[in-house]
């Protein structure tokens, strides 16, 4: 591996990023932080989000140490696991929650420091924003690519069965995605409880400040509001880090121990095919720094203006890692090189246009939002339904994009032969590669909304002059726009990794196989192939992986209903853990009348920790649902089993996620479009109808759609995992 000069652009691409992160953080910490008032404001959402953080990860350290005795266990005692899948697990969960934390200091430090400097200036705002929401993203590609690579460098030092090629390469391939165990339950954690958190505060604030009491967003007068403001970074920050942590090492990993196994019995080409996306992963970080710095804007600059700015330096680091990857796979040697670069492109585009398609349904420049506006003036039952319906629309053209790609990526990798199966395998985890190979930028973009959004916040609690509210309005009105696409990216994104997982779980059982001492599959007629060369055809025949088997339907259907379970379980969580955020606010307003004159000032601490502790309670037991689910399933219905489950979960998670994200986003933006003066403007029938689709449409936008992302991949890794115990023990 050491020996082929374009691995070293892994490393390369690992070193820039964490510098660069430095230099940005450093940067960011150098600038104004304004007046007392507004550190002060600041310090109180600071304080939040790391009280949030610390009570998790405490929650966390408890529930790894107790997995990790029991894999420790299940790989020493039953030697039905790799003995390394304990301390990569434990790795996995450690940099998922130290880019969550990295993260997290740096929105709540920024978002002050935006707020001062927009008093002066807008390109000056959007530097401070944009370059800590830098940050966050080149500490999540860094940390994650490090580990990657760290991991087979270690590997293929250290474990004398990974020094061989052929089998050696697989073993090693295979056992990393161990790591992304650790990994995604980290980001379950993050994501679930980060939603909840979120919009337990965002409903307590809306539902008794702006509907009961007629005080508007951001008013400090409200106890929710700084739950509210530590609720976007814990969601939208910690949160979103922690999910696109996943997706992009589980297409590395995948994409490696798929490349492995495709040409095991071809050495030279084997070790290529690992290096492949590690090197395109370390060139799409360079990229991306590059792009960061194309991101700047004039003073005065509107909407369309700050959205072009942002586009050109994503555009810019995807056309240039279009270029610059055909050139990486060609130097590398690799076999079908034009076939892999068609399907880096085809992950690049279809990232692109399902972001580009999730704007399309939940920005107020389009039609489908505005119409859900305009249905606002008929009341909030109108509302409901005109969101409900442009929610199950928007899935065609994510969905269609995702098939299109994954085919497109298939069908390249292939040579177009549909028989080449490991190929085309390798080809859809190359595609979820190139899609996440810009991800420092575009989670750049991510991370700037909710510093944005805390900016805007900041302002309006300290009362800065109207001319820094317009600036603060403009790039928070880019970060809904942003957040919105983030979500889409996210999704995507999401099912194409799960895609690549489903099918790496194969290889792991023929790994586990291996390790039990089989030598041959035997097929249909008593024919037998030698285990450690049959195809993934001779597997689903093994296994009778057919819609004909009944196994295989009845798990597709438990798949399917998982997620919606799941869904419904962190919408319920919400409304509780809101319903006690409502009763702490109308408690406070009712013991102390000064809150509401400005004369007292709330108590927001009580908020914040009732927030904390309903996000922590809340979220055990959808986590469970995620990890049992699978386990079970090996353990009564066998691989044949997870295999309909997965793709079951997988098919109707993504449509699912894609529709709760969508609805929710078009109520959120119909409401920001009747409070700029369309349909009556504020505190009209049509706002308060507005609202409440808002309200409804919180939980489903920013907590069950987003947390279905991690349903579909953590399925996929806990199948992995544990496909040793489903090998030895399953019952069918």
């Amino acid at each position: 591996m050491l020996t082929e000069p374009v691995f070293w652009l892994a490393p390369a691409g690992v070193l820039a990023g964490v510098v660069f992160a430095v230099l940005f953080y450093r940067d960011m910490l150098r600038q104004d932080a304004g007046s007392a008032q507004m550190q002060r404001i600041g310090g109180h959402v600071q304080r939040g989000a790391m009280a949030y953080l610390a009570q998790q990860y405490r929650i966390m350290l408890l529930v790894f140490l107790i997995l990790a005795a029991l894999f420790a266990t299940l790989a020493f005692g039953l030697d039905v696991q790799s003995r390394y899948l304990p301390v990569l697990f434990l790795a996995g969960g450690l940099f998922s929650a130290l880019a969550g934390y990295v993260g997290m200091q740096t929105a709540t430090r920024a978002s002050v420091r935006t707020a001062a400097a927009a008093r002066y200036s807008l390109a000056a705002s959007l530097r401070v924003a944009f370059r800590s929401g830098a940050v966050m993203g080149l500490a999540v590609v860094s940390l994650g690519l490090g580990n990657v690579v760290a991991w087979f460098l270690f590997a293929t030092t250290f474990m004398p069965a990974a020094r061989g090629e052929g089998a050696g390469l697989v073993l090693v391939t295979t056992t990393g995605l161990s790591f992304g165990m650790g990994a995604s339950l980290q980001a379950l954690f993050a994501r679930v409880g980060g939603g909840i958190y979120t919009k337990a505060a965002d409903v307590g604030a809306d539902l008794v400040g702006k509907l009961e009491r007629g005080i508007p967003e951001d008013d400090p007068r409200n106890p929710a509001v700084i739950a509210d403001n530590v609720g976007d970074n814990v969601g939208d920050v910690a949160g979103m880090g922690a999910d696109l942590f996943e997706s992009y090492c589980g297409s590395l990993l995948a994409a490696a121990a798929l490349g492995a196994a495709a040409w095991s019995q071809d050495p030279a080409m084997q070790l290529k095919a690992i290096i492949a996306p590690l090197a395109i992963a370390g060139l799409g970080i360079l990229l991306s720094v590059c792009g960061v710095f194309l991101v700047t804007t004039k003073e005065g600059a509107g909407q369309k203006q700050l959205l072009s700015s942002l586009s050109r330096g994503i555009n810019a680091s995807a056309a240039l890692i279009v270029l610059a990857s055909a050139g990486v796979l060609h130097l590398l040697g690799v076999a079908n090189a034009w076939g892999l670069w068609g399907a880096v492109v085809a992950g690049l585009v279809t990232g692109m246009v399902v972001g580009r398609a999730t704007e399309y349904a939940t920005s107020p420049g389009y039609a489908p939002t505005r119409k859900v506006a305009a249905q606002a003036e008929g009341g909030a039952a109108t509302t409901l339904i005109a969101g409900l319906g442009t929610g199950m629309q928007s899935t065609a053209i994510p969905v269609l994009a995702v098939a299109v790609g994954t085919l497109l990526a298939f069908l390249c990798a292939s040579g177009f032969d549909l028989n080449q199966l490991n190929q085309g395998l390798y080809g859809v985890a190359i595609a979820a590669v190139g899609m996440l190979s810009t991800l420092g930028i575009t989670l750049a973009s991510d991370a700037y909304g909710p510093i944005a959004d805390n900016a805007g916040g900041n302002a309006e609690m300290c009362e800065l002059g109207p001319e820094v509210r317009e600036r603060t309005d403009a790039l928070d009105s880019l970060g809904n726009t942003t957040a919105a696409t983030g979500k889409g990216f996210a999704i995507g994104s999401a099912a194409l990794t799960a895609l690549a997982l489903i099918a790496s779980y194969i290889e792991v059982v023929r790994l586990e196989l291996l390790r039990r001492g089989e030598t041959l599959l035997t097929l249909d007629g008593g024919r037998s192939v030698p285990l450690a060369e049959a195809s993934l055809q001779d597997f689903m025949a093994h296994y009778n992986v057919t819609l004909l088997n009944p196994v295989v339907l009845a798990a597709m259907f438990i798949g399917a209903m998982a997620a919606f379970v799941f869904s419904g379980m962190t919408i319920q969580a919400v409304g509780r853990a809101a319903a006690a955020m409502v009763e702490e606010v109308r408690r406070q307003f009712r013991e102390d009348p000064g809150i509401l004159r400005g004369d007292s000032e709330p108590d927001y601490a009580r908020c914040v920790e009732i927030s904390t502790l309903g996000a922590q309670r809340e979220m055990i037991a959808p986590a469970l649902l995620a990890v049992m689910v699978p386990v079970l399933t090996g353990l009564l219905l066998g691989v044949a089993g997870v295999i309909g489950l997965l793709a079951g979960g997988l098919a109707a998670g993504f449509v699912l996620a894609v529709f709760l994200s969508n609805a929710g986003g078009a109520w959120d933006n119909a409401k920001k479009y009747v409070e700029e003066g369309h349909h009556g403007g504020k505190n009209s029938r049509a706002h308060q109808a507005a609202v409440i689709g808002d309200t409804v449409g919180d939980p489903l936008k920013d907590t069950a759609g987003p947390s279905l992302n991690i349903l579909v991949k953590l399925m996929s890794i806990v199948a992995i995992v544990m496909a040793g115990v489903t090998v030895g023990f399953s019952l069918l």
